[in-house]
């Protein structure tokens, strides 16, 4: 099948991939409205074309933290990508680097940020999510500092992880031949099997419900690297608790 639209890719992972693995990455949480309600404000945004413009030259680069892109566009965290390929974040990392663009790795990736480093030159950030053990968090961030990633994308937005019902109902769990590559020397790599979501599980092992905006300014003590708060969705947080206007993070809804 010869790919002409980005839609297409859907209907070729769904023939190939198992049905677990499809369902993982195609899913949402619950019934799945804010997958939709994503699509919908996607679709509704619209180009005003302006004619008699002369166009034979176009240049869309642009500036994200002061680093220069060659499109307004970058790679958004996603986690387990060897789950599809063989190469998983690999192919992302030199793919994004052919297109002058940068490639944000999860924290959850099946490729470390040591791994991911080695492939080649480019602009990497780094998405982190804050476990409860801090020195987990801090061990991370260091070493994707030394790798010679660029920023940290902090996910605020998962104190609980979604009701995904597709991973329930697949009884989820990381394919035993890959591992959470970040936490394999933390002896945090591997992913139980569960009733439910060995995803779900995991989360509500490891991550950190506790997180607040002490949090982001112990995060600063921690890194030179700048800090992109992922998940922001409502105005009013800009704000610390009682309107006390928050610092100047950067934001990433």
């Amino acid at each position: 099948m010869e790919v002409t639209n980005v839609t297409e890719y859907q209907a070729i992972a769904k023939e190939k991939l198992p049905k677990m693995i499809y369902d993982y990455y195609a899913s949402g949480a619950e019934d799945q409205w804010t997958l939709e309600e994503n699509r919908n404000a996607f679709a509704r945004i619209l180009f005003r074309p302006r004619i008699l413009i002369d166009v034979s030259k176009i240049d869309m680069t642009t500036t994200i933290l002061g680093f220069k892109l060659s499109m307004p566009i970058m790679i958004a965290p996603t986690a387990m990508q060897k789950m599809a390929h063989p190469d998983g974040e690999y192919a992302t990392a030199r793919a994004a680097s052919a297109a002058g663009t940068i490639m944000t790795l999860s924290s959850w990736a099946t490729s470390s940020v040591e791994e991911v480093a080695s492939t080649g030159p480019g602009i990497r950030f780094f998405q982190l999510y804050v476990y409860k053990d801090r020195n987990v968090v801090a061990q991370l961030v260091r070493r994707a500092e030394r790798a010679g990633f660029k920023a940290i994308a902090l996910t605020v937005d998962t104190p609980r992880l979604g009701r995904r019902e597709a991973d329930i109902k697949n009884r989820f769990t990381l394919p035993p031949f890959l591992t959470l590559k970040n936490f394999e020397g933390l002896d945090l790599g591997k992913m139980d099997e569960a009733n439910d979501s060995g995803l779900a599980s995991y989360v509500a092992g490891q991550i950190d419900r506790t997180l607040s905006w002490k949090d982001v300014k112990w995060l600063q003590t921690i890194t030179t690297m700048p800090i992109l708060v992922k998940g922001v969705i409502t105005a009013e947080d800009r704000t610390e608790p009682g309107g006390v206007p928050g610092p100047p993070w950067n934001f990433a809804a």
